[in-house]
Parts: C-alpha cells; sequence; structure tokens
C-alpha cells in the first residue's frame, strides 16, 4: 500500500506544478517573439506587422497561395533619420521666399531620397515624409516612385507604414491617367533635362504593371489588414469613380486614418478627383479580371467567412457593387461566373425554396451586424429581377418586422427605397399598427425613409396617417414632436451604469431625430404644420438649446427659417426668442450658422416673413459686442454675414441692403454655401441638407459595434 503525501510534499508537488506552467508559458512566448522581426532601434519599426484584429478576430488566410516571407530592405541610419525629419519640419514650415525656390528643395530631397525610397516608405519616422513628398511631388518624381517600388508592391502593401505611402501615390497618380488619356503629358523630356535619361511609360502603364504584380495573391489580400485598403483604392481607380466622394472615402480610409497635410501640391486642385473620370478600357477589363481572380478560388463557406470579417466585407462590397456595375448585361449565369451568383446561385428562380443557398445566405446575413452590410449593397444594386425576387419571397411578408430590428432595420430601409408605388403602400399599411414600437425603439432613420420614399412616390394619404400615427404615438400632442425628437433627456438613455454608451446612444438619436424633423419640414401638409406648430410653442430655453447644442439641432432651425408657413408669425417667434441671445449664438459653433441665416429671411414676404426692426435689433446688440465678435472666427464670420462694417460707416446702405438683399439669387446661394452646395430641402429634396452637411450620415450613425472599414 502506498505511503500517504504529507502535507510537504503536497506543497512541494505544487509549486512544481507552477513552475511548470510558467516555463511552458515562457517557451510559447519565445516562439511567438520568433516568428516576429521587430527592430526597435531609433524608434524605427521596419519589421513585420503581424495582423490581429480586437475584439477576438485574426488575420484570415482565404484562398490562394499563402503570403511570402516579407522583404527587409534595411533601415536608414542616424544621420539619414536626423536629415529627413529636418526635411520634414522644414516642408510643414513651409517658408520658402518663392515656388521655383521650393521646386528646387524638393529636388534636392528626390536626388538625396534616390536609393532610399523604400527604406523611407518602412519607416515608422520617416513615412510620413514619403506621404508628404508624393503629395507635393510633379509627374516625373511619382513615376520615377513607381519605378523604384516595383516588384516589390505585394510586400509593401501588407506593411503597416509602407502600405499608406502606395495609397497615397495611387491616389495621386489615378488624375494623372485621365489626362494622359486626353493627351496631356506633362514629363515630357526637355533640352534642360540630361540626355541621357530615358523617357518615362504612361502612367496607365505603371498601374497595369503594379497590377500584374498582384495577380495571383488577391484571395488572401482580401482580409489583409493592410493590403485590403489597397486593394480598395485600386479597384476604386481602375472603375473611374470619384476619389474625393464622402462614400468613396470611408469605404477606402480607416476612421483612424492620419491625415497628412501640404501646404500646396504641384497639380494644384483638381475637378477630376470629385467626378467621374475616364479611364481607359484597359482598366475596365483589369478590374473584371481582379473580381474573378479574386473569388474564383473561394467556395461559398468561404465566402461566407468573408462576408463576416470586418477587412474582408468592405472588400467585397465593393467587389459586388463593381461586378454588378461592369457586368450588368450578365443577366443569368450562363456566362462566366461572378460574384453575384456565387453569393446567390441560380437566382431569382433559388429564392422561391427557403432551403436553397441563395435564401440560406441572405437570411443568415440579415441578422449578422457585418454580413447586414453586404447585404445593403447587394440589396442597393443587384438587376431589378433579383430585387423583386428578394422582396417578394423573402422580405414583403416581414418588412414590418425587420424595420423594427436593430440590424435588419437598415437592410430593410433599402428595400423600401426600391419599392414601387404600390409595395410601398402596403408596406406603409403593415406597418402602421406597429408603429409606436419604432417610436419606442427610436427607429427615427426608419420613420423618416417611410416620410421620404411616400412623398416621392406621392403617396398623399400613407403621408397623412404616418403624420397622424406619429403624433398619437407621442401623447397625441403635435407641440412634443420637436422636444422629444430633437432634445431627448438624458435621463431616458442613461442607465445610471455605464456612461459612455448612453452618451453615444444620445448623440445616434439626436442626429436621426433632428433628421426625421428636417424631412417632415419639407414635406407641405399635416408633417410640415405639426414641425412648425411643435417649434412655434416652445419656451425660449429650448430654441436656443436646439440653435447651440448640436449640428443637427441647428439645421432644424435653419430649414425652419426657409419653409413657409401658413402661420403669419411663425419665423416672428422663432427670431424674436433668439434675439436676445444674439451675442451667444454669434460665438457658439452652432449658432453662428442659425443666427446667419435670418438675416436672409425676407423682410416682407407671403409664408417667410421677420420685420426688419427685430434684425436692426440684433445688429444693435452684435455692434455693442464688435471687439468680441473680432477675436473669435466664429464672430468674424457673423459680422461678415450681417456686414456689420457697412452698418457702423454707411447706415443708410445697410437699411437699404436689409430691406432689400432677400432676392432669391442670394438667398440661395448663401444656403447653398450652408450646405455644401447642395440643392436646399425647399427644392422638395428631403435628405439633400444631410447627404451634403452631414455625410451619409445613414450609414455613419450605425451602431452595430464595428466600423464599416477596419
Amino acid at each position: 500500500m502506498p505511503k500517504p503525501r504529507s502535507k510537504r510534499q503536497a506543497i512541494r508537488d505544487e509549486r512544481k506544478a507552477i513552475r511548470r506552467e510558467k516555463a511552458i508559458a515562457a517557451a510559447e512566448e519565445s516562439k511567438a517573439s520568433k516568428r516576429q522581426r521587430l527592430n526597435d532601434d531609433n524608434g524605427d519599426d521596419a519589421g513585420d506587422q503581424e495582423a490581429k484584429f480586437e475584439d477576438g478576430y485574426e488575420q484570415l488566410q482565404i484562398g490562394g497561395p499563402p503570403p511570402a516571407d516579407r522583404e527587409f530592405f534595411g533601415m536608414l541610419s542616424d544621420q539619414e533619420q536626423e536629415y529627413f525629419r529636418s526635411v520634414d519640419e522644414q516642408l510643414d514650415i513651409d517658408d520658402f521666399p518663392s515656388q521655383e525656390e521650393r521646386q528646387l528643395y524638393l529636388a534636392s530631397v528626390f536626388a538625396e531620397a534616390q536609393g532610399k525610397e523604400l527604406k523611407l516608405a518602412c519607416s515608422q519616422s520617416c513615412s510620413r515624409l514619403m506621404e508628404r513628398l508624393i503629395l507635393m511631388s510633379n509627374t516625373r518624381q511619382k513615376k520615377k516612385l513607381f519605378l523604384q517600388f516595383a516588384s516589390h508592391f505585394l510586400n509593401l502593401i501588407q506593411h503597416r507604414f509602407a502600405s499608406h505611402c502606395c495609397e497615397t501615390l495611387f491616389l495621386q497618380s489615378a488624375p494623372i491617367v485621365t489626362r494622359e488619356l486626353g493627351g496631356e503629358r506633362d514629363d515630357v523630356l526637355t533640352d534642360q533635362d540630361d540626355p541621357d535619361e530615358k523617357p518615362l511609360p504612361y502612367m496607365e502603364e505603371l498601374f497595369l504593371l503594379t497590377l500584374d504584380e498582384l495577380e495571383g495573391h488577391l484571395s488572401y489580400l482580401l482580409a489583409d489588414k493592410f493590403a485590403s485598403h489597397t486593394l480598395r483604392i485600386l479597384l476604386i481607380i481602375l472603375s473611374g469613380r470619384p476619389l474625393e466622394e464622402s462614400q468613396t472615402k470611408s469605404l477606402i480610409h480607416s476612421k483612424k486614418k492620419e491625415q497628412i497635410s501640404v501646404p500646396w501640391t504641384s497639380d494644384g486642385p483638381t475637378e477630376l478627383n470629385s467626378q467621374l473620370r475616364a479611364v481607359p478600357i484597359s482598366f475596365n477589363l483589369a478590374a473584371k479580371k481582379i473580381i474573378a481572380d479574386s473569388v474564383s478560388g473561394l467556395n461559398p463557406t468561404e465566402i461566407r467567412v468573408l462576408a463576416k470579417h470586418p477587412t474582408g466585407n468592405p472588400v467585397l462590397q465593393l467587389l459586388l457593387e463593381l461586378d454588378v456595375s461592369l457586368n450588368l448585361k450578365a443577366t443569368d449565369e450562363s456566362g462566366d461566373m461572378t460574384l453575384l451568383w456565387q453569393l446567390l446561385p441560380d437566382a431569382p428562380g433559388s429564392l422561391k425554396d427557403a432551403t436553397t443557398p441563395a435564401s440560406d445566405f441572405v437570411n443568415t446575413m440579415l441578422y449578422d451586424h457585418i454580413g447586414s452590410r453586404l447585404l445593403e449593397t447587394l440589396i442597393t444594386h443587384c438587376p431589378g429581377k433579383i430585387f423583386k425576387a428578394l422582396y417578394k419571397h423573402i422580405f414583403g411578408d416581414r418588412i414590418h418586422s425587420l424595420l423594427r430590428n436593430d440590424i435588419a432595420s437598415y437592410p430593410a430601409i433599402r428595400i423600401l427605397n426600391r419599392l414601387s408605388k404600390e409595395d410601398l403602400v402596403a408596406a406603409v399599411q403593415k406597418s402602421l399598427p406597429e408603429f409606436s414600437k419604432l417610436v419606442t425603439l427610436s427607429r427615427f432613420n426608419v420613420i423618416k425613409t417611410l416620410f421620404e420614399r411616400c412623398q416621392a412616390r406621392h403617396a398623399k394619404s400613407e403621408i397623412e396617417s404616418l403624420t397622424k400615427t406619429l403624433v398619437e404615438a407621442f401623447g397625441s400632442d403635435q407641440k412634443s414632436l420637436v422636444p422629444k425628437l430633437c432634445l431627448p433627456q438624458l435621463s431616458e438613455t442613461d442607465d445610471g451604469k455605464n456612461h459612455d454608451p448612453p452618451r453615444k446612444k444620445r448623440s445616434a438619436l439626436v442626429s436621426h431625430g433632428s433628421q426625421l424633423t428636417t424631412t417632415m419640414l419639407a414635406i407641405p401638409g399635416p408633417p410640415s404644420n405639426a414641425i412648425q406648430a411643435s417649434l412655434a410653442s416652445l419656451p425660449e430655453e429650448l430654441i436656443l438649446q436646439l440653435a447651440t447644442s448640436s449640428a443637427p439641432t441647428s439645421y432644424v432651425l435653419v430649414n425652419a427659417f426657409s419653409t413657409p408657413s401658413r402661420n403669419k408669425a411663425f419665423h416672428k417667434t422663432l427670431v424674436a426668442a433668439l434675439r436676445p441671445h444674439a451675442f451667444e449664438l454669434a460665438m457658439s459653433d452652432h449658432g453662428s450658422r442659425v443666427l446667419n441665416s435670418i438675416i436672409f429671411i425676407p423682410s416682407k414676404g407671403d409664408g417667410i416673413s421677420v420685420p426688419f426692426h427685430i434684425k436692426e435689433l440684433i445688429m444693435e446688440q452684435l455692434g455693442q459686442h464688435e471687439p468680441e465678435l473680432r477675436e473669435s472666427f466664429e464672430g468674424r464670420r457673423v459680422w461678415r454675414t450681417w456686414k456689420g462694417d457697412l452698418w457702423r460707416n454707411r447706415r443708410r446702405e445697410w437699411i437699404s441692403w436689409v430691406k432689400d438683399v432677400v432676392s432669391t439669387s442670394e438667398q440661395t446661394s448663401y444656403q447653398q454655401q450652408l450646405r455644401g452646395g447642395g440643392n436646399g430641402l425647399q427644392n422638395g429634396n428631403a435628405n439633400s441638407t444631410w447627404s451634403t452637411v452631414k455625410g451619409d450620415d445613414y450609414t455613419g450613425r450605425r451602431k452595430r459595434g464595428i466600423e464599416s472599414v477596419s
């Protein structure tokens, strides 16, 4: 019989087990450190950057061969790093006496950097300088950088720092392709250049050579933490889409990306970045080939994994959008297999059966907080036959329940945007009995979409029903609409335990509620009358809070001032409530916008008017605080808009200007300046203010635990 263990022996065994666990953990840490080459000398991280995600997501390896070993291009010496840091400071200060000296200095920097471009791009401390040099370089210098990066792009776009340099180089070179396509070249050799220097190739050729390097590696680059962003940029460039569009920027850049600013660029401002660009036919063919190569080696399971991955999903969205637009004539799967047909095999016929892979894919993605974004893209861009089948067999019978769901409501909103009048009326009728639940759940973006689509489809009876039901949901009191939509009390959203999420939630509620209020203001009849009645009944402190608390609430007042009203005292009531606080408004970022809109309200008019003496009282109050106004940016803007110098020096001319200034053209010009150049809500576009001022707030305010771009 074995001798029982003593207490001392048990303690020794416990200590041995602890030491064994520590040894195993140390061995695992040693192995992990050997997988990653880190060079921390001189603060320069030029080694491999292993892609890891927060929230438990890891780097995917989907399809294609595994990534090869990363190249190491060496490190800059201490003297070189010091020199390039001084160059970065000099370019940031930009105190050159002339443009010619600036160009000479840049040329000397490029000469010094020759042969060190790859080291600079991979350097943590100097990669920002490389981005700045690309932004300030001319066409010849950009093409030479292309040639220096050639045969290394596959490694560079997967590098933490060099990938940003590649993105900047591609974006800055895209307009050059369009200019050269029109026969304009500014990199031709002149008599002053070195006669032995060879002419540079066209930018189109350089892009195609870059794509050749990436061929065969696209499948696993889709989910690479750094290369996926570069791949999106290449796809946008190849398709000719605008580069400066708000949706494009949110698609290709992370919200955490550092913005590199330069005092000037060699190309200057160009319209090519804000509009569709002409691209060569080879670019369209290359885009189609990238789509085919990216998904050809992926099976349905891998595609679903990619659709739910935070990095792979945005790339898949762009691939699907380009796939539909470039292959619009391919209405069946008899041709080459495209991404659309891989997501929805045998559609639209297969959507009739709930057990088919196509129906299962839609139902699976519908409630996934990442995958539903791909479903939104599919709904928005798919051909009409597929959309009709989707609505008839999947969305139609349960559209009212989908609109209530926190995640599925966003694909359902995309469905509403494409419905015909008959289907829209049916969807509204299904939603009305449960309208109070939409209000309780604060689905103000859903309600806004219902109003907008009914207005666009001229469904007047449904607009009246929506307005009546909305008022009943808020206690059958029109006066409570604006306070509950635009100024929700913090106690309604704060649970008293965690303060940060409620603040974010309240910000989203204010934004969505203000958008709904603005949309209703733009719809003549019951919606506009209800909001105007609520605004007119607000006490002075709440009107001031609307003007100064946030940008969305301030635009409610701006749009109220430009909306006609049957109540002749409506605009006068609002302005009179704000008049005692004119100086406070002028010094406020949001309030100054409201104050500037008051001067352009007609002094006499039918539907919109504010008496002249109220504007004069506001101007006198501003004149008493002229020194303070001139010391702040907002104050100077208000003083300039109200023409304070004219009021102080030539009072009669100012009075004449105020009484006659509000011509339609000047008012429209100012409102377009406020809204970023878009058409105002008074022109019937209920969403124009928010599409220009706030960008795509619909997607920007989504609270689903993940950014659309990793």
